[in-house]
C-alpha cells in the first residue's frame, strides 16, 4: 500500500517537533543549573554588581572589605558587570564561565576587569576542632606578600592574585601579620578571632603605600 505524501510531510514534522521538545528541555536543564559564587570587594569602591543586566546583591551594596555571601548562579558563560553604588554607568564588565555544582570566589581589586581574579573553592571544615584559613594576595602593587596566623601558620611569597591552601589553625583571637617577604617589620598587624570548625578566607587590599582608606589592610571572609 503506498503511503500519500500528505502522510510523510505529518510524520516529518511530527519528528523535527520531538527533536526540538528535546533539545528544548537539554536546555532547559542547562538553564536550571548553578553553581555557588561569592564576590569579594578587595577595592576601594562601594559596588553592585549585575548578570546580564540584572542586579544580584539585591539586598545590600558590596563595600571595601565585604562580601556577598555565597549565591547561586545560573552555570554557562555570562557577563558580569559591576558599578559604582549609585552610579548608572558601568564601571566594568566581564564574561564569566562556571560549572555546575562548583564553588567559586570572584575578587575585585580595582577599577577595570584586568584587577579581578576567581578561585574555586573546595570547602572542608576540620573535624578536630579547628579553623581552616587560606590566603589571598588581593592587592595590587603591593609585590609578594607573606602572612602569619598566630605563631603555627604562615603563608609565604604569595603573589598579586594567588590563592593559598586551606590549613588549620587553633581556634580563638589570633595575630595577624603580614609582612614583606625577607623583612621582620610587619606592614599589618592585628587581631582577629577564628572559630572552630569555620571555614576562612583572609585576604589583603589596598595599596603598600597608601594612606588613608588606600592603605594597606586585610579582610576576613567566612566560607563556611
Amino acid at each position: 500500500m503506498k503511503i500519500k505524501l500528505p502522510v510523510i510531510f505529518v510524520l516529518l514534522l511530527l519528528t523535527v517537533a520531538i527533536s526540538c521538545k528535546k533539545n528544548d528541555d537539554i536546555i532547559a536543564d542547562q538553564d536550571r543549573r548553578t553553581a555557588n559564587l561569592v564576590v569579594v570587594n578587595a577595592s576601594l569602591n562601594v559596588l553592585n554588581y549585575y548578570r546580564n543586566g540584572t542586579r544580584v546583591n539585591n539586598t545590600s551594596s558590596l563595600y571595601p572589605l565585604g562580601s556577598t555571601g555565597y549565591i547561586g548562579v545560573p552555570v554557562g558563560e555570562r557577563n558580569y558587570e559591576f558599578k559604582k553604588d549609585g552610579n548608572p554607568n558601568v564601571l566594568f564588565g566581564l564574561p564569566l564561565t562556571l560549572d555546575s555544582g562548583m564553588v567559586y570566589s570572584l575578587y575585585v581589586a580595582g577599577e577595570t576587569n584586568a584587577d579581578t581574579f576567581t578561585s574555586i573553592d573546595t570547602l572542608v571544615a576540620d573535624k578536630d576542632g579547628k579553623a581552616m584559613v587560606r590566603f589571598v594576595n588581593a592587592s595590587p602593587g603591593a609585590g609578594t606578600l607573606d602572612l602569619a596566623v598566630g605563631d603555627t601558620v604562615r603563608f609565604r611569597t604569595r603573589a598579586y592574585k594567588t590563592t593559598t591552601v586551606f590549613l588549620p589553625v587553633g581556634p580563638g583571637r589570633k595575630r595577624i601579620r603580614v609582612y614583606q617577604p625577607g623583612s621582620a617589620a610587619a606592614v599589618i598587624d592585628e587581631t582577629r578571632i577564628l572559630q572552630a570548625n569555620r571555614v576562612y578566607t583572609l585576604f589583603t587590599s589596598g595599596q603598600l603605600n597608601g594612606t588613608g582608606s588606600a592603605a594597606l589592610g586585610t579582610g576576613l571572609v567566612v566560607n563556611k
